[in-house]
């Protein structure tokens, strides 16, 4: 007698759960829009009903954008100092202004790339199945 497998439980696929998600768009569909705003998770995915409110990025994304412009600002920033010999006023207008832009752009898309993560190995509740209703209070009279 061969059992087979809920269709809840079958293989999610990360990258492209990661791709969907980072492009802002639900990870289970790809049609519905991730956020309702700059980086607040919609609970619901607007095409295809599937809860959204599990996720739990958290300061990951903020942590992530840190590293990754803090890694890409140091080395342009030694190598244009060592290039021109700008002052340190344009350094510090030039590269600040270029971090916050950078970070800005970058902090959406990984947030979205962290939810679709959780997604696809159904972390933090994304694979429990949804909860039945809660029963009805008895009347009191």
């Amino acid at each position: 007698m061969s059992e087979t497998i809920p269709s809840d439980l079958d293989e999610r696929p990360t990258g492209l759960a990661m791709k969907r998600a980072s492009l802002g768009r639900c990870p289970a569909c790809g049609e519905g829009r991730l956020f309702t705003s700059f980086l607040k998770v919609a609970d619901h995915c607007p095409a295809c009903g599937e809860a959204l409110h599990h996720q739990r990025a958290d300061d990951g994304p903020a942590y992530l954008t840190i590293l990754i412009v803090s890694h890409l600002g140091a080395p342009l920033l030694m190598a244009s100092y060592m290039a021109w010999r700008p002052s340190a006023m344009t350094m510090l207008l030039a590269f600040g202004l270029g971090a916050v832009v950078l970070s800005l752009a970058m902090l959406p898309v990984i947030k979205g790339g962290m939810v679709g993560l959780q997604w696809a190995r159904r972390m933090h509740g994304f694979g429990l199945p949804a909860a039945p209703a809660a029963p009805a209070a008895p009347a009191t009279t």
